[in-house]
């Protein structure tokens, strides 16, 4: 069996899979609105941060500071 004919095969495969999924289940969505909370979170004391509000005011100062 070459590549291609199993690739092909494979791809059948998955296309049928997903199209018998109808969608997300509640648990999923669940999931993935305390996933992507966690991470705003994380991304917000990341941010936040001593160094990277330093990092950030820099390069803004040195942005608006540039001469025409």
């Amino acid at each position: 069996m070459t590549c291609k004919v199993w690739l092909r095969g494979w791809w059948r495969a998955w296309r049928t899979a997903a199209r018998r999924d109808e969608g997300m289940t509640t648990s999923e969505y669940a999931v993935g609105t305390i996933a992507a909370a966690a991470f705003a979170a994380v991304l917000y004391k990341i941010v936040t941060s001593g160094a990277v509000s330093g990092a950030l005011e820099s390069v803004i100062g040195k942005a608006l500071d540039a001469p025409f």
